[in-house]
């Protein structure tokens, strides 16, 4: 009888410390789970202030062409994954990097809603926020190039998803802008881009505010294709995504 009592008590002690464990932080590997079965690579960016407590701001990145699957670099080595490595000890937010996997998609579309790398990276959100604490009403869409292009297609097929949206040199089309005009939005762009000229991040802004709305924008003078190093290592740029909540 006294070996079970103390069976009891080192079993319920050890539960205790299982349960008293703290997330794991930093850049984690993780995978998703497709329909088919299919699994896909993604990083999650959990802040090292996390405890699995209090809500969290979350923001899914989506990455150029070049870090498409099969690509040189991976997602997370290019855009916001450098910036936060250089404040990872106090960046606030979740970060969802997916990578892209369809190459037979055009270019531009990849990131679209309805398309196969678009939705599985809004299906990819849907999972972060069903696992760790999210706060419903920080939620935030940004990408660069190809990723840019998508952050205007998902903003105007879910315009009530997100808090704020931030895209980088990439385009839209001029005739959403009423669906997404409410939506708070800082834009970037160098206006000597020639991969995605800079004409077409002045046509959705043109077009944002002649709906009503009040981007902000930013375009760097002499600067090419690669807006986003300076862009994302913006400080005041996560302050001000902070203070658009839904």
């Amino acid at each position: 009888m006294r070996r079970w009592v103390i069976f009891v008590i080192i079993l319920s002690f050890c539960q205790t410390e299982a349960a008293a464990e703290p997330p794991t932080t930093g850049f984690i590997k993780k995978q998703f789970k497709n329909l088919d079965g299919h699994l896909s690579p993604y990083v999650l960016f959990v802040p090292h202030n996390y405890d699995g407590k209090k809500p969290f701001p979350v923001i899914l990145f989506l990455h150029g062409a070049g870090e498409t699957k099969g690509g040189a670099k991976q997602p997370v080595e290019v855009g916001i994954g450098p910036a936060i490595k250089k404040r990872e000890a106090t960046f606030p937010f979740l970060v969802v990097i997916p990578q892209a996997e369809h190459t037979m998609t055009p270019v531009r579309e990849r990131w679209f809603a309805g398309k196969p790398d678009g939705d599985r990276a809004l299906a990819i959100l849907e999972s972060v926020i069903k696992e760790y604490q999210v706060d419903p009403r920080r939620i935030y869409l940004t990408g660069l190039s190809m990723g840019g292009y998508g952050t205007w297609n998902l903003a105007a097929a879910h315009p009530d998803r997100w808090a704020a949206i931030i895209p980088i040199c990439g385009g839209g089309d001029p005739a959403t802008a009423d669906k997404i005009k409410a939506i708070p939005c800082w834009c970037f762009h160098g206006d000597a881009d020639k991969a995605v000229p800079v004409e077409q991040s002045r046509k959705m802004i043109a077009a944002m505010k002649n709906a009503g709305g009040s981007p902000k924008y930013t375009e760097y003078p002499g600067v090419g294709h690669n807006s986003w190093d300076k862009a994302y290592t913006t400080e005041e740029l996560y302050s001000w995504m902070l203070d658009q909540t839904k």
